[in-house]
């Protein structure tokens, strides 16, 4: 990503915030900074950067607002005369912007997509080309979307406090579904989609400066940058998978480490423990391992047991099972899976294959641990890992 880029995505919420918090109708404002971006990208390189981007783009965008707005005479002169006076500083404006692109009316695919687009400053295009979606499928999504808060009367204000819990889960929801379909994309010829994990961290990280004491909001940071420190080791040259215990570890990104571990360390202490904070602890014990012999299976196996307890999942189900095989054996975790099995969430799922392929594996049956391999690379949409399933049933042997 280019500087200037960096500096759109950042200016986009505070420009929005700005104009609906003046102007009150998010729909039309969001186009409007859509378009003050645009002509900054077409503008700016060719004659240099203004010495306030932020006041330029509010300029500019509000002279759009009041274009789109033109056939109201009598508002167009009354939007004109306050277009050149300076709107105030953003503060915790861009929060409010994030909660409504999270409003409870939204699906969750609804949310995701309007959330990249207003908060993130993704174009339409490129969200498209990020959740390998048609473009014109995320137009009618953020179309809709926004109809949809208007229709439910949503307001550019923050949630009443008896509301605000809820609310910010589902931000912490989408903000992780992003960084996660970016991390382990779900179906395409990539792994990943930096674009997406880059664009899910500096959300996080703005959610966290603006909510310095939400122990949820700083566990989902930091277990964001425990998990993309691992990036650059999760492929080879090819694009091909490489699992973490193969994984070359001088490769992990130790600032990111370090600083995930930081905030971890200052959170757990005075937050009430979350899935988040928990899930970012069981990265740091992976992080902080040499060696995948190292590995402090135990630990990360109470963890795991802490986190069913309070938050249970399909996945968390299948992690605690891999964490058991590796404490007390496969057999045990065979077990297990079979028991797991039940659930009809995870029946047809990839993953659950995979991990019986692995658990099989360990207990020394290739031949079975083969079938399952080759099954688990049949029912993931994700290229890479159907090259990084076919390549472990193959070496199992024939």
């Amino acid at each position: 990503m280019t500087g200037l880029e960096d500096l759109l995505r950042e200016c986009a919420p505070q420009v929005l915030a700005a104009l609906t918090r003046r102007y009150g109708d998010f729909d039309t404002c969001e186009d409007a900074v859509q378009e003050a971006l645009l002509a900054a990208a077409r503008q700016w390189p060719a004659e240099g950067i203004p010495a306030s981007p932020r006041g330029w783009l509010v300029t500019v965008a509000t002279r759009r607002r009041v274009e789109a707005l033109r056939n109201d005479t009598a508002r167009r002169k009354r939007e004109e005369a306050v277009a050149v006076e300076p709107l105030p500083e953003v503060r915790d404006d861009e929060l409010t912007v994030l909660f409504l692109c999270c409003h409870p009316a939204l699906s969750t695919p609804s949310q995701v997509t309007l959330t990249l687009r207003a908060v993130g400053g993704l174009t339409t295009a490129e969200i498209a080309r990020a959740l390998l979606i048609p473009e014109p499928t995320v137009g009618q999504r953020i179309s809709r979307a926004k109809q949809r808060i208007r229709a439910a009367g949503g307001r550019f204000e923050m949630p009443a406090p008896e509301q605000l819990g809820d609310r910010l889960d589902a931000v912490l929801h989408v903000l992780y579904l992003i960084f996660n379909e970016g991390y382990t994309a779900s179906s395409g010829p990539s792994l990943h989609r930096v674009e997406l994990t880059r664009e899910a961290i500096r959300l996080t990280r703005q959610l966290h400066r603006q909510l310095p004491d939400e122990g949820e909001v700083a566990g989902l940071l930091a277990l964001m940058l425990l998990t993309d420190a691992r990036r650059p080791a999760r492929t080879q040259s090819d694009g091909a998978l490489v699992p973490l215990a193969e994984q070359d570890r001088r490769r992990w990104d130790a600032a990111a480490i370090a600083e995930g571990v930081a905030i971890l360390t200052a959170t757990l202490p005075r937050a009430r423990l979350g899935p988040f904070q928990l899930q970012a602890a069981i990265a740091a014990v992976h992080d902080e391992a040499t060696r995948a012999e190292a590995t402090d299976w135990p630990q990360i196996l109470v963890l795991y047991g802490m986190l069913h307890a309070i938050a249970p999942s399909p996945m968390v189900t299948l992690n605690r099972i891999v964490a058991r095989a590796m404490v007390e054996g496969p057999a045990v975790a065979l077990a297990d899976l079979d028991a797991a099995a039940t659930d009809p969430v995870l029946a047809e799922h990839y993953r659950l294959a995979a991990v019986r392929a692995h658990l099989l594996e360990l207990a020394g049956d290739p031949a079975a641990a083969r079938e399952h391999y080759r099954a688990a690379a049949r029912r993931t949409l994700s290229l890479p890992e159907q090259r990084y399933l076919e390549s472990r049933a193959a070496r199992t042997g024939t």
